[in-house]
């Protein structure tokens, strides 16, 4: 990995985060067909997302190498229902996790996930989660490469 650092995004960072969100919609729009590929799409997710990560204890990490942002990783702090056990009730989420297209391949995935942990044991929790699409295989691949195991499915039926 050349030269790529990680650090946490700034207001500024909003438009390179969006062109990131967009990105990943046009790219999963091909693998599942339900996302919208308009550049508006991306800006609203990531108004949704800023707030949803500022209730839930959360940041946008971003990947820069050589000046540019090359991805970028939603982190949050989470609380799963009652039924839980309190050991492992509270727990880090990887809510997003977008790497350039043109840099994938390079370790920044890796990286984010690391920082992900760094930052779930940092809080003193013991889980971390995140989320992938069935049809993104290759970012199911790095997930359970990294040690990531199925926990719960969710299954869609079209109506």
């Amino acid at each position: 990995m050349s030269n790529i650092f990680l650090r946490t995004a700034l207001p500024a960072d909003r438009d390179a985060v969006i062109e990131l969100i967009h990105q990943l919609n046009v790219f999963e729009a091909d693998l599942v067909g339900d996302r919208r590929r308009d550049y508006g799409a991306a800006a609203e997710y990531y108004d949704e997302l800023m707030q949803r990560l500022s209730r839930r204890s959360g940041r946008v990490v971003l990947a820069v190498a050589e000046g540019v942002t090359v991805g970028a990783m939603g982190f949050s702090l989470d609380q799963d229902a009652a039924y839980v056990i309190d050991g492992v009730r509270n727990h880090g989420t990887v809510t997003d996790l977008i790497v350039h297209g043109d840099w994938r391949g390079q370790g920044i995935g890796q990286a984010f996930l690391k920082e992900a942990e760094r930052l779930t044991r940092e809080a003193g929790l013991k889980r971390l989660f995140i989320g992938v699409l069935a049809a993104n295989e290759r970012a199911e691949r790095t997930y359970r490469t990294f040690g990531f195991e199925p926990y719960v499915s969710i299954l869609s039926k079209e109506l």
